[in-house]
């Protein structure tokens, strides 16, 4: 397969998988917002971050595409620069922590790399950058009483993040083949 295609089929595997966490979110978790846009429970916010260990740029993309779908097309419809920075946020997030872990910290990025610890890092700081460049761009648009809505999208994204990330690692585990044993 070409690279091109192969990035294709991991920008379309993004798209689908972030899809699939918002449906499930809906279902589940509509009843746990702290305010419409901000929930106790964002599984979509640990498959942004999910996509791009997984799929690096090829996963930025497709997020940006699927990001960029919802905003106008679910979330605010009638908001065109809030759909469109809204996108851009939700992708600029998970990617920037992605590279700063791996410059900063020379961490191997692959999920089926990281450690239980250095998984729940990357939450952690996702959970913080996400909310903080939302609110950001919150208080660009002259938003006011933003905290209270940044610890709740931070909760929020945390309690997600941690739910798929660990999701993930547990099936990478069960599905990686296991050596075999030698019996005497």
């Amino acid at each position: 397969m070409s690279q091109a295609r192969l990035n294709l089929c991991m920008a379309a595997a993004t798209v689908v998988l972030f899809c699939s966490a918002l449906f499930v979110n809906e279902l589940l978790f509509t009843k746990l917002e702290f305010v419409p846009g901000i929930n106790w429970i964002y599984l979509p916010a640990g498959m942004r971050l999910l996509c791009i260990l997984l799929f690096a740029e090829a996963g930025a993309v497709g997020l940006l595409l699927v990001s960029w779908g919802v905003c106008f097309l679910y979330f605010f419809p009638d908001d065109v620069l809030r759909s469109f920075v809204g996108g851009i946020v939700a992708t600029a997030a998970p990617y920037l922590v992605y590279r700063a872990a791996g410059w900063l910290a020379g961490a191997r990025t692959s999920l089926a790399d990281l450690t239980p610890t250095r998984l729940l890092a990357y939450a952690v700081a996702f959970s913080i950058a996400s909310p903080l460049l939302h609110h950001f761009w919150f208080a660009l648009r002259g938003q006011d009483n933003l905290l209270w809505g940044f610890l709740a999208m931070a909760a929020g994204d945390l309690a997600g993040t941690l739910i798929v990330l660990y999701s993930a690692k547990y099936l990478l585990t069960m599905l990686s083949p296991r050596p075999a044993t030698q019996h005497p």
